[in-house]
C-alpha cells in the first residue's frame, strides 16, 4: 500500500490535503513477487532454543501456594519474562546450505524442493514437456532448453492454413481470405 493525496483550494494551493492509501498497479505487485519468487531460500526448522532450555522448564512453573501465585502472575517482571519464553521456544528458520545467509523478515522461504515438471506424472497431476512446443531462440522458460529439460528438440516445417487479410464490412461483417505460409514448429522430445 502506498499513500496518495490530493490537494484542494484555490487555484492550485493546497489549503485542504485529502490523503488515501491505494494498492500499487497490478504489475509492479507481480514483478515484486516474481522478483522474491525468484530469489526465494530453501530452509529448515531449527528448533534449538527448545532442546536447549529442556532441563529448565520444570523451573518455571509457579510454586503450589496460591498467594505466591498471585503475587508471581501480577507482577510486571513474570509478564516480560513469559514473552521472553514465548520467543526463546520458538523455531528459526536456517539456510539448508550453511554458506547462505538467513533468510530476512521479508524473504519467501521453501521447505521442500518442487516437484520434477518434465517427467509425467499422473498423480500429481503433471503432464510433462514431451510433446510441447517451445520457441527455439528464447533464453526464457518458454526456451526449448528450459522447457525441454535438457533432452533436445525436433524441428519440422508445416504448411498451416490460417485467415489473413481480414477487412471489416458495414455493417458487422469481417471477411478474410484463407492464406497458406510454411511455419517451423519446435517440440520437446
Amino acid at each position: 500500500m502506498r499513500q496518495e493525496c490530493k490537494c484542494h483550494g484555490m487555484s492550485g494551493s493546497c489549503t485542504v490535503k485529502t490523503c488515501w492509501m491505494r494498492l500499487p498497479p497490478f504489475r509492479v505487485i507481480g514483478d515484486l513477487l516474481k522478483d522474491r519468487f525468484d530469489g526465494a531460500s530453501h530452509v529448515t526448522a531449527s528448533n534449538t532454543g527448545q532442546s536447549r532450555n529442556a532441563n529448565k522448564a520444570h523451573s518455571n512453573r509457579l510454586p503450589k501456594n496460591p498467594k505466591m501465585n498471585s503475587i508471581l502472575s501480577n507482577s510486571v517482571h513474570s509478564k516480560r519474562e513469559n514473552k521472553r519464553k514465548l520467543h526463546k521456544y520458538s523455531f528459526q528458520l536456517k539456510p539448508f546450505n550453511p554458506e547462505h545467509k538467513p533468510p530476512g523478515v521479508k524473504d519467501l522461504v521453501y521447505y521442500e524442493m518442487s516437484p520434477g515438471f518434465c517427467e509425467r506424472n499422473p498423480k500429481l497431476g503433471i503432464q510433462g514437456t514431451h510433446g510441447r512446443q517451445c520457441n527455439d531462440t528464447s533464453i526464457g522458460v518458454d526456451g526449448c532448453d528450459i522447457m525441454c529439460c535438457g533432452r533436445g528438440y525436433r524441428t519440422q516445417e508445416v504448411t498451416v492454413v490460417e485467415r489473413c487479410n481480414c477487412t471489416f464490412h458495414w455493417c458487422c461483417e469481417v471477411k478474410c481470405e484463407w492464406c497458406r505460409t510454411r511455419k517451423t514448429l519446435h517440440t520437446c522430445v
